[in-house]
């Protein structure tokens, strides 16, 4: 099977802005009922993410702030639902003063 194509430097800055009232937002696409939880590369200048938590009682937002969280480094507390909260397009807000290492949602 192909992998997915590895987003460079700046097209990582593309899914993720400095938020208006600090911290950053970062856009996810996400796929709830995968097999596992994995970063699955880009799609429409989103960062795709694959799920195994269904699309039910707010599970897969609730795995989604904590896979993110963990990909980056980061407390759970830290990253939160900005908007998308029904919808596989999601903004995340990410609460922390400086620059996360985006580096660390490389793409396998």
């Amino acid at each position: 099977p192909r992998k997915p194509k590895v987003p460079e430097a700046g097209t990582r800055r593309a899914v993720a802005s400095p938020a208006s009232k600090g911290g950053w937002h970062l856009r996810v696409w996400v796929q709830p009922g995968a097999k596992k939880n994995e970063l699955a590369g880009l799609q429409d200048k989103k960062l795709r993410v694959r799920l195994c938590a269904p699309a039910v009682e707010n599970k897969a937002n609730k795995a989604l702030v904590a896979f993110v969280a963990e990909a980056l480094g980061l407390r759970s507390a830290q990253v939160s639902l900005a908007a998308g909260d029904t919808g596989r397009r999601k903004r995340l807000h990410i609460d922390a003063e400086t620059e996360p290492d985006w580096t660390r949602l490389n793409v396998p």
